[in-house]
């Protein structure tokens, strides 16, 4: 916190951080020399006398003269510092190893080390604003007699230096690395984000990288080094295992509905299915059979798409379906076109591409003929000039093409009677067209308008729908809440601007059906009409004449109406704009078949002994969902965006991190706020209990973790300290298996690791973590997981990563709309994936239900959830005997399923 100084507080301030940071330089140095120590003393028990090490170098026996060291170390040396530039090194000998050097994913490592930024280093990229950083490990010690000391000159020393000259320098150097220590900036920014390895600096200012063999690897994000430090339990990297995983993926069940910002998005096929769009994927859903879901519904999907979906149409065969999908770009940048694809229903496999490369922006609006069996599909995209195209649907030909208008098209439909007569509406607009097919010729077809005429009435703003009626009038729906009526007439030689009698389209009658626009109409199989409206949520069917016979208000928190498909018999399914599918009849009403978010979506938790997962966004919706049963059990209004969620291992709380600094407890069986707590006024970006349910961790945009102990219950909590050292935002963290420390990644690509049962106190010495266990694995940076970073990565590729619970498999959400499932560990380079589409945003969250038979992934602004089930090697058992692989940032050579 910022506080005023006073005028003479400045310099005493100053020498406090002075002696502050000089204490941590002390502490630094002091735990390398325990860490030397140590190994040393490891090695010696191990080998019971000097003997070779494969792997690690030879711990050599005392002699007169030693063997060279490897380059950048000097020939003999004891345990001391030395300073070389800004660097602090603890002073080891070394035997050159036999294995090759360590993999990097950055500019290559000179043969005896690379050089290492200046400041304080964490094990990650950025340096702690606590002083927190410190190297790694030594490497191997070899013991060595003092009185051969003397003989055998120091590199970069003088030979005529005598030997009561030496501690006096060595001292001086030592003091020169602690000032050196003190001068440096511990800010990510004051390093400019340079290549850490192209740093100048003097003679003799070479900097050791400690990414000695054995002992660490090293990984570059945006040029700043990564150090992790290799488990003591591998001996060779190349031991580990390699492919991808023998798990795959297959997609169960998608929740949500895109109503909130589409059109022509809801049909029910000759099957009975219902089909419909969110995000990449089209969902064929029955309501009424198959395993699972509401009323024993299952799914299908087609997963043909590389964006959006933005648009249907089913043929007259009620079988084939054409989809359309937006423009976008793939993860090189490179655009992705728009297209349409037309698919056989019953086999999801596609018949025919449309319009590759003929279409600017997106496909916004989509038709078949009715008059000729569906030989023709009229597309309009969404460019400025709004193109209306032909196509021949058995040979994929553009047949005619025109420019329609600059204003918005929403719908698009070719009259049932005669399929020359081709209707568009939008804003402000109704235009009939006549095509003439050129005799089936590409590109010989034309097309005419001709304009509606609203004559003595008000033109709307909108016109979002129409429907054909059976004796060739046409019905619009507009943004005023009326219903027109459209038919045909000879215009009059004295109508202004009409020359001569032609025929026209005008407003035959009127009908003022709904408070605001009107969104949907729907011609049902007895002849009466269907209007969905906006702000008053009605349906309402009309009889002959437009004369109302029945409606029915749907309630409200599902939003207004935005599609309507008539089902079997007497059934209506019903499309809101706030993502949900209902399913009902005007008499008895409606409830939802399916339900989703509405905005995007960063918050995703598992219950700890349920197949149930909890999710949370922008759209304050709090939701809980049933995995078994494919539907939501219960939402809340947050009344702000939740961001984050954890369950208490009880699973009867869980705790919600909103993005104003507040965090909730609620319990989930009465959904009642047992705790409610505010620290700091930034985001929260992570809530995690400790697996025994004793701790709560909060992870803040403040750079701060703070820590509450938790009742057995887990509904009462008490602040127990906070974890300061961070020097950017806290992105992940994971609980120690035994509850006492804690593991973090921020912003800027730390690695920091905390002892909370010690009182929340920084372990500087990283290398002490390598082995411990962690029972949660989400950071998205550490050594079993480094292998999923794709190669040239800007450090915000990678959204969230899961562990499984068996600790078999890795899933990854990524920024390029994919889940990946790698192997767990995952430390080699290049490490092989199984990559899943289907989203159609960034993915934010993938989470494994209690027992690894699914798998839950976030889209972000598609606002989709996916639930996929895991299938082959999976399920309990043993985690694999060796922990990691090798580190770089190549491309991940995928499967894409």
């Amino acid at each position: 916190m910022d506080r005023a100084s006073g005028p003479g507080e400045g310099p005493a301030q100053d020498t406090l951080q002075s002696l502050n940071q000089r204490l941590r330089v002390q502490e630094e140095e002091m735990e390398l020399v325990k860490a030397a120590l140590a190994e040393a003393l490891r090695l010696l028990r191990l080998q019971g006398s000097p003997t070779s090490l494969q792997g690690y170098g030879t711990l050599a026996p005392m002699r007169d003269s030693s063997p060279a060291a490897p380059p950048g170390l000097p020939p003999t040396c004891s345990l001391s510092l030395v300073s070389r530039g800004t660097q602090t090194e603890t002073e080891v000998e070394m035997e050159p190893s036999p294995e090759p050097p360590c993999l990097s994913n950055g500019p290559p490592a000179s043969q005896g080390g690379s050089e290492e930024p200046s400041g304080t280093q964490s094990e990650g990229g950025g340096s702690s604003s606590s002083g927190a950083g410190s190297p790694g490990p030594p490497g191997i010690l070899r013991p060595v007699q003092p009185p051969q000391r003397a003989e055998t000159p120091r590199r970069n020393s003088s030979s005529s230096s005598s030997p009561s000259e030496r501690p006096r320098q060595k001292l001086s150097r030592k003091a020169a690395s602690s000032a050196n220590l003190l001068l440096r900036s511990g800010s990510t920014e004051s390093r400019g984000g340079k290549d850490p390895l192209s740093s100048p600096g003097g003679p003799g200012s070479r900097r050791s990288n400690y990414n000695l063999e054995g002992i660490s690897v090293k990984m570059f994000l945006r040029g700043r080094p990564i150090t992790m430090y290799i488990p003591s339990g591998i001996r060779s990297l190349e031991e580990l295992p390699s492919g991808p995983p023998p798990e795959t993926l297959s997609l169960d069940w998608v929740y949500g509905y895109r109503g909130r910002d589409s059109r022509s998005n809801l049909f029910v096929l000759r099957s009975g299915e219902v089909v419909y769009f969110i995000a990449c994927v089209v969902v064929l859903y029955r309501p009424g059979g198959g395993p699972g879901g509401p009323g024993g519904g299952g799914q299908r999907h087609y997963r043909g798409h590389t964006d959006c979906v933005r648009c249907l149409a089913v043929h007259p065969d009620g079988v084939r379906v054409a989809s359309g999908q937006t423009a976008g770009v793939d993860k090189d940048g490179k655009p992705l076109q728009p297209v349409v694809h037309i698919w056989d229903s019953e086999t999801l496999l596609k018949l025919q591409e449309i319009g590759l490369g003929a279409f600017e922006r997106g496909v916004g609006a989509l038709a078949f003929s009715a008059a000729d069996q569906g030989a023709f599909l009229c597309v309009v995209d969404d460019s400025n000039e709004h193109m209306l195209s032909v196509w021949d649907c058995s040979r994929g030909m553009k047949l005619a093409e025109i420019k329609s208008t600059n204003d918005s098209v929403l719908a698009v439909g070719f009259s049932p009677r005669d399929s020359s007569c081709i209707v568009t509406s939008g804003k402000s607009h109704v235009h009939f067209w006549n095509w003439s097919g050129g005799a089936g010729v590409p590109g010989n077809g034309t097309l005419a308008r001709k304009q509606g005429v609203f004559g003595k009435y008000k033109k709307p703003k909108f016109i979002p729908c129409f429907v054909f009626l059976p004796d060739g009038d046409i019905l619009t729906g507009d943004s005023e809440g009326n219903i027109l009526t459209w038919g045909r007439s000879l215009s009059d030689a004295r109508t202004p601007g009409r020359g001569g009698a032609k025929e026209t389209y005008g407003i035959v009658a009127q009908a003022h059906a709904h408070e605001g626009s009107i969104f949907a109409l729907c011609l049902r199989r007895d002849g009466t009409v269907l209007s969905g409206g906006g702000r008053d949520r009605r349906l309402v069917q009309w009889g002959p004449g437009l004369v109302a016979l029945q409606e029915a208000e749907i309630p409200e928190h599902f939003g207004a109406v935005r599609a309507i498909a008539e089902g079997l018999g007497s059934e209506l399914l019903v499309g809101t704009t706030k993502n949900a599918l209902l399913r009902g009849d005007l008499a008895q009403g409606f409830s939802p078949v399916i339900q989703g978010h509405t905005d995007e979506l960063w918050g995703l938790c598992t219950h700890p002994s349920q197949n149930r997962f909890l999710t949370c966004g922008h759209d304050r919706q709090l939701c809980l969902w049933d995995g078994e049963a494919h539907a939501l059990a219960w939402s809340i209004d947050l009344k702000e965006t939740g961001l984050c969620a954890d369950f208490h291992p009880s699973g009867a709380v869980v705790a919600v991190g909103l993005n104003t600094g507040r965090w909730l407890v609620l319990d989930t069986e009465t959904r009642e706020i047992v705790s409610d707590v505010t620290d700091g006024n930034e985001q929260l970006s992570v809530v995690r209990y400790s697996p025994d349910g004793l701790y709560l961790a909060i992870g803040s945009h403040d750079n701060m973790i703070y820590i509450y102990s938790v009742s057995s219950d887990g509904a009462k909590s008490s602040r127990f300290g906070r974890c300061v050292g961070h020097s950017s935002f806290i992105t992940h963290l994971d609980w120690s298996k035994d509850g006492n420390f804690i593991m973090s990644n921020s912003g800027d690509y730390e690695i920091l690791y905390w002892d909370v049962a010690g009182g929340c106190k920084l372990l500087r010495n990283r290398y002490e973590s390598r082995d411990r266990e962690w029972a949660t694995y989400t950071c998205v940076l550490g050594f079993h997981v480094y292998g999923v970073w794709p190669d040239g990565s800007d450090g915000t590729d990678i959204n969230s990563l899961c562990r499984s619970h068996n600790e078999r498999v890795v899933a990854v959400a990524d920024d390029f709309c994919k889940v990946h499932l790698f192997q767990y560990p995952c430390a080699r380079a290049k490490a092989p994936s199984r990559m899943y589409g289907g989203h159609g945003s960034h993915v934010t969250s993938v989470r494994f239900t209690h027992d690894d038979s699914y798998l839950v992934s976030l889209g972000g602004k598609d606002a989709s959830i996916f639930q996929w089930r895991v299938l082959g090697a999976g399920g309990a058992g043993q985690p694999p005997a060796t922990p990691s692989r090798t580190p770089s940032l190549s491309p991940a050579s995928s499967l894409d399923v």
